[in-house]
């Protein structure tokens, strides 16, 4: 019997992503998804991209108000 839960920050995040996805059963058996190491290289390079892209929005949105504000003037 376990009495705690004993996964990691890691886990908890990977689980809670499979739930959100509907992947049925644990996001680790997926093929591709290799060992511990593996999957926290993924997740770095995701948090990149998704770094990198709203860092591109933000940008883009910064160049808006300044236009919209040239133009009211």
């Amino acid at each position: 019997m376990r009495l705690f839960n004993r996964k990691n920050q890691l886990e908890r995040f990977l689980d809670s992503v499979g739930d959100a996805l509907d992947v049925p059963g644990d996001i680790k058996g997926l093929p591709g998804i290799g060992s511990g190491r593996a999957r926290k290289t993924a997740l770095i390079a995701a948090g990149g991209l998704a770094g990198l892209t709203a860092g591109s929005a933000g940008i883009s949105s910064l160049r808006r108000h300044r236009e919209e504000a040239r133009d009211d003037s």
